[in-house]
């Protein structure tokens, strides 16, 4: 069910993005910072399900308000003439990062361990 999901998310999201107007490169750069602050979102949301931890009020305030934070920070810096987004993405990123080392090695911990039971049951 979940991957059928996935798979008609890609396709709706593929005919919707054929059909989109394309975005002004002025606005080019507060559509990377939100897309990259809204990742880091998706990735601890995936983190804090692993670990049983998931709050929806926290994710959504969280998605939300990185992407309008980083949003303010890329127009204050080119308000200011100063590169201050890429404070943002290197934080984002960085999270991100590492929200993605934790969630393979759950998954790496999971499967070894599915792997020696089935060893020690034979």
């Amino acid at each position: 069910m979940v991957l059928f999901s996935i798979i008609l998310g890609c396709i709706i999201g593929a005919i919707l993005g054929s059909k989109a107007p394309i975005i002004p490169y002025t606005y080019s750069g507060y559509l990377a910072i939100s897309i990259v602050a809204a990742l880091d979102t998706v990735f601890g949301g995936i983190r804090s399900t692993l670990e049983g931890k998931f709050d929806l009020k926290v994710f959504v305030s969280g998605f939300f308000g990185n992407a309008i934070l980083s949003i303010l920070l890329t127009y204050l810096g080119e308000k200011l003439n100063v590169d201050i987004y890429l404070a943002a993405i290197v934080v984002f990123v960085g999270r991100m990062f590492t929200n993605l080392s934790i969630i393979r090695m759950h998954y790496l911990n999971k499967f070894t361990k599915k792997k020696e039971v089935a060893k020690n049951s034979k």
